[in-house]
């Protein structure tokens, strides 16, 4: 879909305001402000990346607008935007964190992460009330998707902290199979993502979250935040149109703010791109979906750590090595 020209976690007013300022302080174009001679190629993922940046998208594409001009274009696979980004087609990219250091090791250092986009969107849900925390799953099988990525990764470093030895996780394809399973057999625990954990709760009755997983991770990582998507760019792209780049980050703390102060737009604008079928389950859905706008040391210190907590259970994760100081872009 393309447009041209044109979070257990709810996030506290205060909480969006910090990450809005934290944004905004490192952009120094006005929000909305026109550039000469660039159109900047934004790649998102259908789902809570992109619901951070979908009123940005409805500002590009409304009668009038004058600001930066955007091209955007949302995919259902990391890979089909790791691709993009690698030939140099986009310029932009929002995109889970340990791709974003698979990518930079890739390429020699090819990418900065300008932004956080999302910390944890991982959700444990259940109709088992007996279960409401990682040790809870001892001795069970959750079905889950993400294997080789985030939720594999994140679920083997917990259930390690946690001491679970005895849970097996049985991989799916995608979340739709996952809560076609569940539905089948309702006595199944699943592991899955925002906004797919809100829906299976809608759709299969008694269930609901347990827990989150960045709220497990914060309980046993005191030096690092469950980071699910960040944003990064090409270098060359940031070298040549340094402006753009700050521009970008004021449009797109903007738009985080306003996902959180208009819950009920965000919530239409979300199912008209059909990353969320209805609106009622788009409303429930975008405050747990962790979406924030996070720039500079906060974003390095939150970033740092957690990579370096994957990178120190399996280095692959990370693309075999920790990035250098030039992946964090300053701001």
């Amino acid at each position: 879909m393309k447009y041209l020209k044109k979070i257990t976690i709810v996030l506290s007013a205060v909480l969006m305001m910090s990450m809005f300022a934290s944004c905004a302080e490192s952009a120094a174009p006005e929000q909305g402000a026109a550039l000469d001679n660039v159109t900047v190629r934004v790649g998102s993922l259908s789902g809570p990346t992109t619901i951070g940046i979908v009123n940005l998208m409805n500002e590009v594409s409304a009668e009038g607008y004058e600001g930066t001009d955007y091209d955007f274009t949302m995919s259902t696979q990391p890979d089909e935007i790791a691709a993009s980004l690698n030939a140099g087609n986009i310029d932009i990219a929002l995109i889970p964190a340990n791709l974003a250091s698979v990518l930079y090791n890739r390429t020699g250092g090819g990418i900065s992460v300008i932004d956080i986009n999302t910390y944890g969107v991982l959700y444990c849900i259940t109709a088992d009330e007996s279960i409401t925390s990682v040790s809870d799953l001892s001795g069970r099988t959750v079905i889950t998707t993400g294997q080789g990525a985030t939720p594999e990764y994140a679920m083997n470093y917990l259930l390690a902290q946690y001491g679970v030895t005895d849970c097996t996780l049985d991989f799916k394809t995608e979340g739709a199979e996952v809560i076609a399973s569940l539905q089948e057999d309702p006595s199944q625990t699943a592991i899955l993502p925002q906004p797919a954990a809100t829906a299976a709760c809608v759709q299969i009755e008694g269930f609901s979250p347990a827990f989150s997983l960045d709220e497990a991770w914060t309980e046993v990582t005191s030096d690092s935040r469950l980071v699910t998507g960040v944003t990064v760019a090409r270098n060359e792209f940031i070298e040549e149109h340094p402006q753009a780049v700050a521009a970008f980050l004021a449009d797109h703390a903007a738009s985080v703010l306003a996902a959180s102060e208009d819950v009920e737009k965000t919530a239409q604008l979300v199912v008209d791109l059909g990353i969320i079928g209805a609106v009622p389950v788009a409303q429930r859905a975008i405050p747990l979906c962790n979406i924030a706008c996070v720039t500079g040391e906060q974003m390095r210190s939150d970033l740092e750590g957690y990579l370096t907590t994957l990178y120190e259970s399996d280095p692959q994760s990370v693309g075999g090595a920790l990035p250098a100081d030039d992946f964090y872009y300053p701001g």
